[in-house]
């Protein structure tokens, strides 16, 4: 094995185990609470009181939302195998792509794209003018805008943008998204909802954190949903009839040229 390949994150010796260059028993446990134990492993650094505050938040504000298709997928994997609580929470996982799971990570690319330029002298409303109309002319979607079920406004963000406001934490990035929210009514024509991923986005990124760190928080927030679903899943079985209903909610209608000669 080369040389160079390294670990930094942590070891586990017969006498201890040491994380990021700490004691886990001896330094971290009783200590640090797991929101900031997260931040530890996650950047091997401590976080400030503010990066906690906010991790909390965050992770409170998109933990659960009902029965969604990853906790739908969950349940009926745990049906129908009782025994693997671990693939039931994978299949869950695994189906926390941008449509379920929210767009956090683009907009933080997005967000930090935009403001490289407004860094490099353009007016804020200007790059929020010209990303929104960019996105719109291509055809795709704007992240971080929209939702199914919130309209015309999403609490979550609204509560993400007060706090952040109320904590003296909004900086530029959240400037940018209030922007952001201006320009896309403008270039769509009609009020677009700003779903909960553009703020969370867009406080981390002012709390200093990178888009990589910023895709990990909905996939740890949503685990803990998982769980809470699959622990129910347990007690009070719906699995099975979340799949009963799907086949008596779909049509099966065999096509002309599937017929056999």
């Amino acid at each position: 094995m080369s040389s160079d390949a390294v670990s930094h994150i942590s070891r586990a010796y017969p006498d201890r185990v040491e994380v990021r260059g700490r004691d886990l028993t001896g330094d971290l446990m009783g200590r640090l609470s797991f929101t900031e134990y997260f931040h530890l492993l996650l950047t091997g650094r401590e976080p400030t009181e503010e990066q906690r505050y906010f991790l909390d938040v965050l992770l409170v504000a998109i933990a659960e939302h009902g029965l969604m298709p990853t906790n739908v997928a969950a349940r009926m994997t745990l049906a129908a195998d009782p025994a693997s609580l671990q693939g039931a929470v994978a299949a869950g996982i695994l189906g926390c792509g941008p449509v379920i799971l929210g767009t956090a990570e683009s907009c933080a690319r997005l967000l930090e794209k935009a403001q490289a330029e407004v860094a490099a002298g353009v007016a804020p409303a200007a790059v929020a003018r010209e990303t929104a109309r960019t996105v719109h002319a291509s055809g795709s979607r704007m992240p971080g805008f929209g939702h199914p079920v919130h309209r015309p406004l999403d609490p979550r963000a609204e509560r993400i943008l007060e706090l952040a406001d109320a904590r003296g934490v909004s900086g530029a990035h959240v400037a940018l998204a209030r922007a952001l929210r201006e320009a896309v009514h403008e270039a769509w024509g009609t009020p677009l909802t700003m779903n909960v991923s553009m703020p969370i986005a867009a406080v981390m990124l002012d709390l200093g954190f990178s888009p990589t760190a910023v895709k990990a928080v909905p996939i740890l927030a949503r685990t803990a949903s998982l769980l809470a679903h699959l622990a129910e899943e347990q007690e009070q079985p719906l699995g099975l009839f979340l799949a009963a209903r799907a086949e008596e909610a779909v049509t099966y209608e065999p096509r002309p040229e599937d017929a056999p000669p």
